[in-house]
Order: C-alpha cells, then structure tokens, then sequence
C-alpha cells in the first residue's frame, strides 16, 4: 500500500512538474503567436469581400474576455442588468475545434537551430486561435468538456488546455470525439500513428457535418532521412533504442514508406472532404498559419 501512495505521489508532482515547466513556455509562444498573426492578418488586410451574413445582426450576453468594441450600448441600455454583445451569422457559428497530438513523438527536433514539432504546433494553433478570436469566433480544443473560448484570453486558455490533455491521453490517435453540426476541426500532429485510427475519427466527425484539417508537422530529418553511417536512434513514446551500421541503405526503404503513410492520410482527407496539409518545422510558420486560416475561411463561405 505504502508503495502504491508513495508512487501516485511521484506521479502527481511529475505531472504538476511537467505542466508549470510546459506553462513557462506560453509568455514567449504566445508572442510569437502574435507576431505570426500580425504578419498574417496584414497580408490578409484588404482582401475582405462582403458576403451572407454580413449585414443580418444578433445578441449574446457579454462574457468575460469579450472585446469592448464588440459591446451594443444601445442594446445593453434596454436591459438593467446585463451588457450585450451584437454578432453576424458568421461570428454566431459552430465554434471551430482544435486538437493537438499528445504524443512524445511531437518533442523531436533534429536542430538545436529547429523547435520541436509540439512547439511549431502549439504556436501555429495559438497565432489561429488569435486570428479567429479577433473575427469574434469561439474556439474549442477537441475532446474537452468544457464550453469553447471566445475573446482575447482565448489563445492562452486554449494552450493550457491542451496541456491538461496531455496527461490524460499520449497514444497519439485523434479522439473519437463529438463536435456541434457543423463544426470546423483543425488536427495538428506528425499522425505517426495508424492510419485506420486517423480514420475513425475523421468519420466520426466528418458523419455529424463537420468539416476540418489535417496538419502534419515533421521535421525536416523525418522527411530527409539524411543519416549515414552508424546511427543510434532513440524511440520517443517506447524509449528503446536501435542501432544501424549503416543507415544509408535503409533510406530509400524509410522514404518509400513514409509517402506511403502520408498517401494514406490525404487518402483520408480526400475521402471525406477534408483538407490536408504539411508543414515542416525548418519552414516559414506564416504559410502554413495562412493556409489554415484560408481553408477555415473557404469552409465557412461554403456553409453560408
């Protein structure tokens, strides 16, 4: 029993360690987040075209985080107790849900020069969550029970929830979870996993109307295979090792099947709508941010 108590105890100051060290992370992400976005929403600044919804208005309560310039003083001063917020068809839609792979595999980086796959992943979701944000959506993490984020602290509680998640799921499959008809879902992972489970889930939520985006993010070593010699390689979720006299003459087998996974994942996509993209970590984080935003955008144009 005592054994039992003394190891729940390590585990839990091992995982508070692992989320304040993960926590220590979010200032300076979350300001490049914001830079990312900046770039991006300048490069977008102009391009707005009016469309269905723009003119047809609605109130909400106002919720903490809200933007002040989103408040109806009009509205709000009919009613004694409460301010509103007014919203357009497109704000007052499906929230879009975003899901980060918890997996080791996401700690790799071949560079010191390079950040991490879990690292270009967070800050990308987070740049996209201040994008939507400013357009007035909500945002949900995939999974979560709780209501989605809306508002200027929405980037900073989205990270932290996908943290918490870490710890309670790191098989690296998407979850089979359930979204709102209609929902938008952005999937952020290397999907070193199977395909077939990849594929559960996108039918699972392709099924109740939800349309969505498959991210794979590798790093440069991952696609390359630039290795020669003897190399020892390290297994992230498993810890073994394995070591190759000559790693040379395995790389034309790796890379065959390599494509041959990510055929099957934008087979995947293909199949039920979705769009699929990759995003190496040794390249610019703008392109990809911007192609997100622009898949999201097209998908909510072709609802409307």
């Amino acid at each position: 029993m005592a054994n039992n108590i003394l190891g729940k105890n390590e585990a839990t100051v091992a995982v508070r360690h692992e989320a304040e060290s993960a926590a220590a992370l979010f200032p300076p992400m979350l300001l490049e987040a914001e830079r990312m976005a900046q770039a991006v929403s300048a490069g977008l600044h102009g391009r707005r075209r009016a469309g269905p919804g723009e003119t047809f208005w609605q109130h909400r309560p106002y919720a903490f985080g809200d933007p002040v310039s989103m408040i109806d003083w009009r509205q709000s001063a009919r009613a004694a107790d409460r301010l509103y917020v007014r919203q357009n068809e497109w704000e007052a839609a499906a929230a879009a849900y975003l899901w980060r792979d918890p997996s080791h595999s996401l700690d790799y980086s071949s560079q010191k020069a390079l950040p991490t796959k879990r690292y270009r992943a967070d800050t990308l979701l987070a740049a996209l969550t201040i994008l939507l944000s400013q357009a007035g959506e909500r945002i949900g993490v995939l999974g979560e029970e709780r209501r989605p984020f809306q508002g200027r602290t929405a980037p900073e509680r989205m990270l932290e929830a996908l943290h918490i998640g870490e710890f309670n799921d790191k098989d690296g499959a998407p979850p089979l979870a359930h979204v709102p008809v209609g929902a938008r879902v952005v999937m952020a992972s290397d999907f070193f996993t199977t395909p077939d489970a990849v594929e559960r889930s996108v039918a699972a939520l392709a099924s109740s109307g939800a349309q969505g985006v498959l991210l794979q993010i590798c790093d440069p070593a991952e696609e390359d295979f630039p290795f020669e010699g003897r190399v020892e390689f390290h297994d992230l979720e498993s810890k073994d090792r394995l070591i190759f006299g000559q790693t040379s003459s395995l790389a034309d087998a790796y890379k065959t099947k390599f494509a041959a996974h990510r055929g099957a994942l934008e087979a995947i996509a293909q199949k039920t709508g979705w769009s699929f993209f990759v995003h190496r970590t040794d390249r610019s984080p703008q392109t990809a941010l911007l192609s997100l935003f622009t898949a999201l955008a097209d998908m909510r144009a072709w609802k409307s």
